[in-house]
């Protein structure tokens, strides 16, 4: 009775803790999921106006990434381990990142950690994340934080999202975002670390997942081996491994690795779409602007002849008026003394009259 109690009692284990683990793989489907929707409304939000705090689609996916990047986070206080929902006070993701990421070359670190106005770990972790956005850096951070496996060890425990596979998906996600040009302001409300982070689902409901990134297959093998270390001090019997379960384990991951990759592909895509759609606005806007150079250049060329006309005309003007003016002058010089001495012939006759009266 004894033997088939504990044996009860360590079946109820392992399938809690089965089923607890496979709420983890949930949640990661989950989180990465509503990220990958929140990038795409991003990307269609940036073609019709600029990203910036007041944007609701940027509040989300900021929410969302401070989620995934606090997911199963240890963030231990002194009283002992606590949710990754942390408060104040409590370390965030943001002790990691300033870990993980100070081999990034020119990296924003230090600049943060001199922010007069942000002082908690989760202020200085939402400042981080428009800071990278702006530099269109955010994918080379978080590659470079997965690298540091040991630091990642330190911070996560084995189920977070930055300890899997869909961590390589997530930096494939960001690497569209390079191409929006974020503009933020690092002060007020948002960065003071108390406002809660809350997603909103609903602007996601529209989206029909193309495909499921983790089948129900992939998801029991996930909280499998997610409860092997749990299970191994308990169960210290190593099973037997069949050729058969050796290729099946390496088709699986090949196929892990293909979903991964196809993933990336299609960010990628996405990427050159919107690239070419903002080529072709470029291309129509220096039309545009080539035109209006020619009809000015046009304009120019003719107003130019037309001041060289009235140029040439009022210098014939003022040469006709120079050659005239002599004349003129001569004209009303002869005119005057012709009067004068027709005046003298007048006045001729007048003097012997007068002399011979006179004698």
């Amino acid at each position: 009775m004894e033997a088939s109690f504990v044996q009860t009692t360590m079946a109820l284990g392992l399938s809690s803790k089965k089923a607890s683990s496979r709420n983890v793989a949930v949640e990661r489907r989950n989180l990465i999921t509503v990220c990958r929707f929140s990038v795409k409304t991003l990307l269609e939000k940036y073609t019709t106006e600029p990203i910036d705090d007041s944007s609701e689609e940027f509040v989300n996916f900021a929410a969302i990434l401070e989620q995934i990047l606090s997911h199963r986070f240890k963030a231990c206080a002194p009283a002992g381990p606590v949710s990754w929902f942390s408060s104040d006070g409590q370390r965030g993701f943001w002790d990691y990142i300033r870990l993980a990421c100070s081999k990034v070359p020119n990296n924003c670190v230090s600049s943060i950690e001199n922010m007069e106005n942000i002082s908690t770990a989760r202020a200085k972790g939402r400042a981080w994340i428009r800071v990278a956005l702006m530099e269109k850096r955010m994918s080379e951070y978080i590659t470079t934080a997965l690298r540091d496996t040991r630091t990642t060890r330190r911070f996560y425990d084995s189920g977070a999202i930055m300890m899997r596979e869909e961590a390589t998906v997530l930096t494939g996600m960001l690497i569209g975002l390079s191409a929006i040009d974020f503009s933020f302001c690092l002060k007020g409300e948002v960065l003071d670390g108390k406002t809660p982070v809350v997603i909103d689902y609903t602007p996601y409901l529209k989206f029909t997942q193309s495909y499921d990134y983790l089948t129900d297959e992939e998801e029991r093998h996930s909280a499998e081996s997610s409860t092997s270390e749990d299970n191994s001090p308990e169960h210290p019997y190593l099973p037997l491994v069949t050729d058969e379960d050796s290729w099946y384990s390496k088709w699986h991951k090949m196929e892990q690795k293909f979903r991964i990759v196809y993933a990336q592909k299609g960010y990628l895509e996405e990427l050159v779409r919107l690239r070419e759609s903002q080529l072709k606005d470029l291309e129509a806007e220096n039309r545009r602007l080539q035109l209006q150079l020619e009809e000015a250049a046009a304009q120019n060329q003719r107003e130019k002849r037309e001041l060289e006309g009235v140029i040439l005309e009022l210098q014939e003007q003022l040469h006709s008026f120079m050659s005239t003016e002599p004349l003129s002058a001569e004209a009303s010089l002869s005119s005057d003394s012709q009067r004068l001495g027709e005046g003298k012939r007048d006045e001729e006759p007048w003097g012997p009259i007068g002399s011979s009266e006179t004698n």
